[in-house]
């Protein structure tokens, strides 16, 4: 799947976007009461072959590569409250499912609430009355009919995520990405993912995005038996924070470095049963860390 590490390119495209966001980006004033920047509809477009994207920008080893795997495997299993997100190893949730925050959306304290990522993709709402899991009937589905261009994974219930006078969402961070559609080719036994994020703040999530949905790529891919080709990412809407501005100048400084490669345990054949201990990342060349603040 990977091209040996010596023949790899470096890969400049997140610096790329982070530039245009500061050099073009509308000045926008969100919810958070914090000026930003955005720019509408952006994409990065990975070959896997180049490497597993994981930005060099700054350090994203360690703990921040296994709690991005953490959120994601917990959503997988259909987590939503802070203590099942921290048993899969995610830590940064806690600032946002406060008890003050979770009274304004009625929930109890420490629950994302009813339409989170865990709840639409585990237990998404039917008229049956019976919970749909879209994850387990994802992979099921592809195995079965890979020639479907049905192959579709949506975060968004509408009726706990939008909000007016006379509605009240019930969850505490309407779902930002993990909009999924999987492109199957059996002819080739190959799979691209096409992942589309509405809210992305570039210089704090979006590197995190990114490896997540390329590990649902990796996982996928293994179950159904294919090789993962490459892995699209589409923003709708692309945006840093003032706070942000000196951060993202200094990584503009830093010269992008070839990508890493990162590998899982093939004896896990069971997506539920995937844990961050599960990958393994190598190869990775990167600057040094950098925390960046983001308003909550």
């Amino acid at each position: 799947m990977y091209k040996p590490y010596a023949k790899r390119k470096p890969d400049s495209q997140y610096q790329d976007v982070l530039r245009r966001i500061l050099e073009e980006g509308h000045e926008v004033k969100p919810i958070h009461g914090e000026k930003a920047k955005m720019l509408v509809g952006v994409q990065l477009r990975y070959n896997i072959e180049n490497g597993f994207p994981v930005i060099t920008e700054r350090d994203l080893s360690g703990s921040f590569f296994s709690g991005a795997l953490g959120e994601h495997v917990a959503f997988l299993n259909g987590a939503r409250t802070l203590a099942d997100l921290e048993k899969f190893g995610c830590k940064w949730w806690k600032k946002w499912v406060t008890k003050e925050k979770c009274d304004i959306f009625g929930l109890p304290e420490g629950d994302l609430g009813d339409g989170s990522y865990g709840a639409a993709w585990a237990t998404f709402p039917t008229k049956e009355g019976k919970p749909f899991n879209q994850i387990e009937h994802l992979v099921k589905q592809i195995k079965e009919r890979p020639y479907l261009r049905t192959h579709f994974v949506s975060p968004w219930i509408p009726q706990y995520t939008l909000q007016h006078s006379t509605l009240t969402r019930k969850v505490v961070v309407a779902p930002c990405h993990g909009w999924i559609h999987v492109l199957a080719f059996p002819e080739t036994k190959e799979i691209i993912i096409h992942h589309f994020q509405r809210s992305a703040d570039f210089p704090v999530g979006v590197p995190f995005n990114i490896i997540q949905y390329a590990a649902f790529g990796l996982m996928i891919a293994h179950l159904v038996g294919y090789t993962f080709k490459e892995i699209v990412y589409t923003f709708s809407d692309a945006h840093m924070y003032e706070s942000q501005y000196s951060h993202v100048e200094e990584l503009l400084k830093r010269k992008p470095m070839k990508l890493p490669t990162v590998t899982l345990d093939t004896s896990i054949n069971d997506i539920f049963a995937f844990r961050p201990e599960h990958f393994t990342l190598t190869d990775y060349e990167s600057h040094p860390k950098m925390i960046i603040p983001t308003p909550i």
